[in-house]
């Protein structure tokens, strides 16, 4: 497993903002998806490309394109859906899937309750949204799922990330046999009692959308 912090001074002013709870969440939600969308940047440098040649005004130019199959994007409901709009800006021809996992907050153990993408991912590329790697059981599990329908590149993109979080995620993956990378704009000290990122931001989904009983 490959892990990229990106120093960016963009990326660290954003993340700043996003860290205040004083930040409400209409502002929340614009710094994210602009967040997002810088590491985006930096999460699809190893995108597949064909080499082609178009004709611009002047004369002939060789040039690159996305290869087939497109890459999937693949947001983790429901905080990862906050994400999308920034991911997909930079990869407006990626298809779409989604998974909805929940976490249980007693055991801290991760739920599927929803899956919406493709049967067969062979030599897919996947870039997975969820933006807080914190124990790690929600990113392993939608890295396993999409490993086990034949995904051969997966980066995921996350906000933060917890030592203890990419520990288990490099425990779960170092059987897989295929380039797992996870982009972030920081690492974070540690994880709370309660599994929360310290100092975090605070739960990203009811950030983005407001508190859900």
């Amino acid at each position: 497993m490959r892990l990229l912090a990106v120093d960016h001074p963009l990326v660290a002013h954003k993340l700043t903002v996003l860290r205040n709870a004083k930040t409400d969440s209409p502002t929340f939600r614009r710094l994210a998806d602009e967040l997002v969308t810088l590491l985006a940047y930096e999460a699809t440098r190893d995108a597949r490309v064909d080499e082609v040649e178009v004709e611009t005004p002047v004369a002939p130019a060789r040039g690159a394109k996305l290869s087939a199959p497109k890459p999937l994007v693949v947001p983790i409901l429901r905080a990862g859906l906050g994400m999308l709009d920034g991911m997909a800006r930079l990869l407006p021809t990626a298809e779409i899937g989604f998974v909805g996992m929940i976490r249980d907050d007693e055991t801290l153990q991760a739920t599927t309750y929803a899956r919406r993408l493709p049967d067969d991912l062979t030599g897919r590329q996947c870039y997975v949204l969820d933006p807080m790697l914190a124990t790690g059981g929600t990113l392993a599990a939608a890295v396993q799922f999409l490993a086990d329908r034949g995904a051969d590149h997966i980066t995921a993109v996350c906000l933060l990330v917890a030592p203890e979080g990419l520990e288990l995620l490099k425990q779960r993956t170092t059987e897989l046999q295929i380039p797992v990378t996870v982009v972030t704009a920081a690492v974070d000290e540690r994880l709370n009692e309660k599994g929360y990122i310290v100092p975090g931001l605070g739960d990203a989904g009811d950030r983005l959308y407001g508190v859900v009983d």
